[in-house]
């Protein structure tokens, strides 16, 4: 038997026998393609940020940005702040705990911990913690010195800090903690629209904390900046970015000013960053502001650990949708996915269910193994920068920093984020982005399956709803309570409440700030659906569209299809046909049908002969009929159409959002 072919090593694989290919002979093949198109017009897309995406990037682009490519781990970590990446420190699966009773939180928690979390995850603001008991209660059976925690604890992480490390005590873990128990006093003021108390006693709170951590628990960060609220409320890329890294430095001069060294202050510092729908886009972000951060750093003076920056990420509320919400999982996935290549330190993924109702056992095992599965079976732990290199994704990096940039120093000339959301200058700029995502879902730029296209007219909503979180009860001041830790739990131990221990080290000093409501993308066309379902369950009647499908089915499907799906998207009813073969014939069918709406679907080449006469005569024999013709008209036949009786055109271009609703309008539906 012959073994020598089965030893000797395989012939190097070369593409010598390709020529090579300029751009420009590339270009004027995608010219040609595009068989009239305008090239810049076609291939060419604007982000929200502002950002054009070329439809091929070539190494001359990336060539200025991969000149700093480096080495991961190396200043300014740009290829991720571990040599290794993931197989020298796995990201953390830091699934949230989403239950507001403290008994029924913890059986989340100990489920979560026990199936493939890492991470004691839990927003201090969502789960009614009141009392030391609660806290107790939460963590009861929970080893911190083995999950790390990833707690927001609101405007103010004292009390609750205070609470945990007098739960450690009482249960003899001596451990120091690990992870985050921080607060974004600012964040919360957006979120609410306003401080409860002066921000300078919450940086003065802040201080505390950061004292107490200093001393009892060195590696725990209790500065927690949240993007979400940029985020949810429409903020792009670089509007979430810059405003998330500008708020870190306001907390890092209020915590100089009050006697600690920028190390100190920027060392107990974690960043929390939404995942939006951009797959490469968030990617690029995760990288550019890793970048931004230690360039910032550079600039205070701060050593190489502070320099690098700590990313959590979530996936966005903000995509979520409540019609076919099983496509959330879809979502979620791929944003999690950017997530890892972007290089996260830690990450929580909504439940598919998370925009219409409270998150159950099913729906949280299917989040945490979408993160589980990343780690195990798609080994996603042991590339290291996977995307580093990409010509497009140095490119986008490289923008997106520089913009990120720019952003900051506006904000810092400004005189600071504090400064800059007292004025209301973020928020007008969020509210503009806002408006142009719902502009660009409205006309079907932008696409939400099953929302504003191909929704499932056969869909059963989710059963259930989201819980509201119960009012924080207003606390009492604690008298002669000093501004330290230890003072807090004792105060806790002998029956103080956390909202009292806040009451203590508050001054009543309220301000209003501009709110950034939250969001979600898809919400304008979810109302309209559930209108128009509301008024069926209501009537018994609904929206009836008639498609006046003209000839043969080959010369009509592809509008009739479009016009139908259209239509659906508001819940209408579709009354659909094999086609007519005269005018006549399809006005009687019409007005026989008793529709509300008739749409004529045909080619362009047709629609001269037929759109007349069809058109007349619906308007003859049922004025109150709304007649629309499939297609952008063109320039010279539009007037004839509009003098037969043509009502609205429906195309890729239409506002289709407008359309739907002035359809329910005239019927009566809002």
């Amino acid at each position: 038997m012959d073994t020598k072919s089965n030893t000797e090593p395989l012939a190097p694989v070369t593409f010598d026998e390709f020529p090579p290919t300029s751009y420009e002979t590339w270009k004027a093949a995608a010219i040609e393609s595009l068989k009239g198109g305008i090239f810049e017009k076609k291939l060419f897309t604007k982000t929200p940020e502002g950002i054009v995406l070329s439809p091929i990037y070539t190494e001359a682009e990336a060539a200025p940005y991969k000149e700093r490519l480096g080495f991961p781990g190396a200043a300014d970590f740009l290829r991720g702040t571990k040599t290794a990446g993931y197989a020298e420190e796995p990201w953390k699966i830091a699934q949230e705990v989403e239950a507001h009773d403290p008994a029924e939180a913890n059986k989340v928690l100990l489920e979560e911990l026990n199936k493939g979390t890492n991470a004691v995850n839990f927003d201090a603001e969502a789960v009614e913690l009141n009392t030391l008991a609660d806290v107790e209660t939460l963590l009861d059976q929970v080893q911190l010195r083995y999950a790390p925690l990833s707690v927001y604890a609101g405007a103010t992480a004292l009390p609750l800090l205070a609470a945990i490390l007098r739960r450690q005590k009482k249960v003899g873990d001596d451990a120091p903690l690990t992870g985050c128990v921080g607060a974004d006093p600012m964040g919360e003021a957006v979120k609410k629209g306003g401080f409860d108390s002066s921000f300078s006693s919450y940086m003065d709170q802040m201080a505390t904390t950061l004292k107490c951590a200093l001393k009892h628990a060195p590696e725990l960060k209790v500065i927690y900046v949240q993007s979400s609220v940029y985020h949810n409320g429409g903020a792009n890329a670089i509007q979430e970015a810059a405003a998330a890294l500008a708020t870190g430095l306001q907390y890092i001069d209020e915590m100089v000013a009050r006697g600690y060294t920028v190390d100190e202050a920027a060392e107990h510092i974690r960043f929390n960053f939404c995942l939006g729908p951009n797959f490469f886009m968030e990617i690029a972000k995760l990288r550019a502001v890793r970048v931004v951060w230690a360039q910032l750093m550079q600039a205070y003076g701060a050593g190489e650990k502070a320099q690098c920056i700590d990313v959590f990420a979530e996936t966005s509320q903000f995509t979520t949708t409540l019609y076919d919400p099983y496509v959330n999982v879809l979502r979620a996935t791929t944003q999690a996915f950017s997530g890892v290549v972007g290089g996260v330190s830690g990450m929580k993924i909504l439940p598919f269910d998370a925009a219409v109702r409270d998150s159950d056992p099913f729906s949280r095992r299917i989040a945490r193994n979408i993160q589980v599965m990343m780690q195990e079976e798609f080994n996603l732990l042991s590339p290291v920068d996977p995307a580093g290199g990409s010509w497009y994704v140095e490119t986008l990096t490289g923008q997106l920093g520089e913009a990120i940039w720019k952003q900051i120093q506006k904000i810092q000339a400004a005189g600071g984020m504090l400064e800059a959301l007292r004025a209301g200058t973020v928020q007008s700029e969020i509210a503009a982005t806002l408006a142009d995502r719902f502009k660009r879902l409205a006309t079907r730029q932008d696409r939400a399956v099953g929302s504003n296209m191909y929704p499932n007219m056969s869909e059963k909503p989710l059963e259930g709803t989201k819980t509201p979180k119960a009012a924080k009860p207003a606390g009492k001041p604690v008298e002669g309570l000093k501004t330290c830790v230890k003072c807090s739990g004792d105060a806790l131990e002998e029956g103080a409440t956390l909202a009292d221990v806040a009451a203590s080290f508050a001054d009543g000093q309220a301000e209003a700030i501009t709110a950034i409501l939250p969001h979600r993308w898809t919400e304008q066309y979810e109302a309209l659906r559930k209108a128009t379902e509301d008024y069926i369950a209501r009537t018994g009647d609904n929206v009836k569209v008639f498609l006046c499908n003209m000839g043969p089915i080959p010369q009509h499907k592809a509008r009739a299809d479009f016009s139908a799906s259209f239509m659906e998207v508001a819940h209408f009813e579709v009354l659909r046909n094999n086609g007519f073969a005269t005018p006549e014939e399809a006005v009687d069918a019409a007005v026989a049908s008793g529709a509300d709406v008739a749409i004529i679907c045909s080619t362009d080449d047709t629609y001269p002969e037929l759109v007349p006469p069809v058109a007349k005569g619906i308007k003859a024999k049922a004025p109150q009929m709304k007649v629309f013709l499939a297609g952008a008209p063109a320039p010279e036949f539009k007037p004839s159409y509009d003098e037969a009786g043509v009502d609205e055109y429906i195309h890729v271009r239409a506002n289709c959002l407008a359309i739907l609703t002035n359809i329910q309008k005239g019927k009566g539906i809002i």
